[in-house]
Order: structure tokens, then sequence, then C-alpha cells
């Protein structure tokens, strides 16, 4: 389980396979501040979890496009660029209505490289293989963005590790169509400082709508991914092969 480096589209990307002959890629993205190959031993800790289905998967972990270095963070990348002062002002008024109506700055040009690494991931694959995508914090957001108005088809399954609700109403617009075959997962903490659980929920409420298969799994924890919602990926992804089969 060597991870490679390379640049797939206009991202630079960690990849892993679980086997010789993988076919089913898996893409998975980190959040704001963390470097590119941030999730890189979540995969091989799933590909362990796996077994003998391991072999079936290829993980992907692509570099967000934006260098955080001049804000003090080194090495630390983003998706788009956040307004932490705005972040900071709407922690204090415990209002977030605002953040689940925005469309941030950014996420339009986030949506499109994405997009293109993903659809360059699938193309070494069979045209019928599945797709699993998501990713953690404003990972999570970008994933769901690009599975909702990014990709030419859908995504088998949808990961979505400590995410929220923006974009809403862009997002419900094709949600009920684009996520009708999805197979959705969706953890949250409920000592989330970073992404409070008001958003998240809000979240699961449109994931719940619109996808064939949802589980939201809450747990008593912070900003951060815990076992139980690997375990539940391992399965998510274990299904997706079951159904590939």
């Amino acid at each position: 389980m060597s991870a490679l480096e390379q640049k797939i589209g206009p991202l630079q990307c960690v990849v892993i396979d679980g086997g010789e002959a993988p076919t089913i890629p898996v893409v998975l993205c980190h959040g704001f501040g963390a470097p590119g190959d941030d999730l890189v031993p979540l995969g091989q800790y799933l590909l362990e979890m796996l077994g003998d289905d391991a072999e079936k998967f290829r993980f992907v972990f692509p570099t967000a496009p934006i260098s955080l270095a001049d804000q003090g963070m080194p090495g630390g990348r983003a998706w788009w660029p956040l307004n932490m002062q705005r972040l900071m002002e709407l922690f204090q008024t415990n209002d977030f209505s605002e953040l689940r109506r925005q469309e941030p700055p950014g996420i339009e040009e986030a949506r499109q490289m994405l997009t293109e690494t993903i659809e360059a991931v699938a193309g070494d694959f069979d045209k019928d293989a599945p797709l699993v995508i998501g990713g953690f914090s404003q990972g999570a957001m970008v994933s769901l963005d690009v599975a909702l108005r990014g990709l030419k088809n859908p995504p088998a399954g949808l990961i979505q590790w400590s995410g929220t609700l923006i974009c809403e109403a862009q997002w419900k617009a094709v949600a009920a169509d684009r996520l009708k075959s999805v197979d959705a997962l969706q953890s949250h903490g409920h000592s989330d400082f970073v992404l409070p659980m008001i958003g998240a929920q809000w979240l699961s409420e449109l994931l719940d709508e619109s996808s064939a298969n949802f589980e939201f799994i809450q747990f008593d924890g912070p900003h951060t991914i815990p076992m139980e919602s690997l375990q539940a990926t391992a399965e998510l992804l274990r299904r997706v092969a079951a159904n590939a089969s």
C-alpha cells in the first residue's frame, strides 16, 4: 500500500491502491488549513478495515489549490478563502443562518478544479465503475458541491465528515435529482466548535430527503473523524462494491 504523489488534472494528489487492479475510485478531500496528505493515513486504515475487499479500491487525496503560507500556515491549503473575522462574528451571535445561504467566493473555481481532477481519476476505470467522493470539513463541502453541480454523473457514494450546509438554494434545487441513487454518510460531533451541529443538522435534512440511502452519525466529540465514522465509511464502501459486482 505505497502512496504515490502525482498530478491528476489540475491538482496534486496522493494515490493509494488497495490491490494490483482496483476497480473503484474513492476521492477524499482534506479540510481548510490542512496539508494535502492530511487524510492519507485514514485511507491506509480504511484499506486495512476492508480486508479482502481492499483490493477493489483506489484512494485518491487531492491537494486544495490555495496555499495558506502567507497566513502563517506553512503547508496549509484551502479550497477557497475564509473570512475568519465574519465567522467569529457568527459564533458570537450564535446565528449561522447566513452560512447556510452563502455561496462562498472561490467555490466555483474549486468545484471546477476538483471536478476536472475527479473526472481524470474516473477516466482510468471502466465507464460503469462506481465512484465514491467525500471529505472532511471544507473538503466535505467542496465534494458535495462537486457531486451536485460538477460531475457529469453523480457518484455512487458520498462521505461527509464534519461538513455543513452552504449554498442552500443552489444545492436544494438539484439535490433530489442528483442524489436519488447515492449512498450517503454523514458524521458530526456534538462538541464541534469549528462547524456547529446546527449546520450539520440542516445538511442532514437535505441528504436524508434526497439520497437513496442515508446514515447520520452523531458522536460526542469535537471537529474530528471518530472510529465509528471510519467503520461506517468502510461499510459504505463494501455496499458500493457489492452493488457493482
